[in-house]
């Protein structure tokens, strides 16, 4: 059955699993403590301490629900970490036991998917020295067995906090492989239709060049051989006359029929960003048939979903996606994206979101953003239909 889990699914599984073992001996001890009372209630003590154990597990369990996103960043979960920590101490000093060491190495599972390596690490051997006066001052250890025994429980936490922190590099790096496999098919339809239409222009080219001045030439001397010949073999120049005038009109349909239909489908270019993007569902509507002529506009419009997609993965921490692509009634094709994210007060322009306002920028377009605390973000980024003559002046 593991075989079918993720790597996170299965780190989140054994730490539940060890919580659970660890609350077996909890639930023993208060038992006979409550048989040597002689059933004479349950002890006050006993109470915080299975509250301590149960908040330890409902902190682990809302901590450990998004790691296959690529952790958390959000300051509550850095509180609730701080919770996770104190219940695993409280479990020790109010059973008298270790036990909270081991439920610190349940928590060493979750550290590298919330803090940084460095702190990671300090915040574990802290938590596992503060388990020290149980086995100290409870336990009546001497103090070097005391700090010995602390420092194995932190040797296991570390082995396990290693272990999380490869799980959360390798998720990492088949996010980033996966973006960058979808970027790569995407490019790749793009550079297919920006072939395409770079081979059409060269055909339509060559045929309006050569054959159509050509033809034009042919015409005209058979409209002067018209009239210098009389009898059968007039007839027979007007029928040429008449054919090449025709093949020189295919030959202008054709050149036409060429030149519109070399525009790049845009809708082709766009499906595969939205495709097998983990933890967000895309809702694409796109405009059918939505062509661009000019593959450089086609190139940013490409950029600016990709942007938009990994804002909303990265930063909104949204579920869902909708993206709208269409062409207004000026000519502009437009993209009008919003997500479910937890948004931000404020706007705060990154690398990204100033890159793709350049990008828009330099080809006539402009972008708008909108976002609320709870509300999410919305984003507005359109470009000309047809290339803008920028004219810049020399001061």
């Amino acid at each position: 059955m593991l075989g079918y889990l993720s790597q996170t699914r299965v780190l989140r599984l054994a730490g539940l699993f060890t919580w659970v073992m660890v609350g077996l001996p909890v639930v023993y001890t208060q038992y006979e403590s409550l048989l040597r009372r002689g059933g004479d209630g349950v002890d006050r003590w006993a109470l915080w301490l299975f509250a301590a154990y149960l908040a330890f597990g409902g902190c682990y369990f809302w901590l450990t629900r998004g790691l296959r996103d690529g952790g958390h960043s959000a300051w509550y979960d850095r509180a609730i970490l701080l919770l996770l920590t104190v219940c695993a101490l409280a479990v020790s000093f109010l059973s008298g036991s270790g036990l909270g060491s081991i439920l610190m190495m349940v928590a060493a599972g979750v550290i590298p998917w919330l803090l940084q390596v460095r702190s990671g690490v300090i915040w574990l051997l802290l938590s596992q020295l503060a388990v020290l006066p149980v086995y100290y001052l409870i336990l009546n250890m001497p103090l070097f067995e005391a700090a010995m025994q602390s420092l194995l429980y932190g040797g296991f936490s570390m082995f396990i906090f290693v272990t999380s922190l490869v799980a959360r590099q390798q998720t990492d790096a088949r996010e980033e492989q996966r973006r960058l496999n979808t970027e790569l098919r995407a490019t790749r339809v793009l550079l297919a239709e920006s072939a395409r239409v770079n081979e059409r222009t060269r055909i339509s080219r060559e045929l309006h060049d050569l054959l159509g001045h050509h033809l034009t030439a042919l015409s005209l001397n058979l409209e002067v051989a018209s009239h210098l010949t009389d009898g059968q073999a007039q007839e027979h120049v007007h029928q040429a006359h008449t054919l090449a005038k025709l093949l020189l009109t295919d030959v202008r349909e054709a050149v036409s029929q060429l030149r519109d239909s070399g525009a790049i489908d845009l809708a082709a270019a766009l499906r595969p960003l939205t495709e097998q993007v983990p933890s967000l569902d895309i809702h694409l509507d796109i405009e059918e048939p939505l062509s661009v002529e000019d593959p450089e506009r086609a190139h940013v419009l490409l950029r600016c979903t990709q942007e938009i997609i990994t804002n909303a993965v990265r930063h909104a921490r949204a579920r869902n996606l909708w993206i709208q692509v269409r062409r207004d009634s000026e000519g502009q094709v437009v993209i009008q994206a919003h997500d479910d994210g937890v948004g931000a007060e404020g706007i705060v322009v990154g690398n990204g979101l100033r890159g793709m306002r350049e990008r828009l920028t330099q080809c006539g377009g402009e972008l708008q953003i909108e976002t609320r605390r709870g509300q999410g973000f919305r984003l507005r980024a359109s470009v000309p239909g047809a290339p803008v003559l920028l004219l810049a002046t020399v001061p």
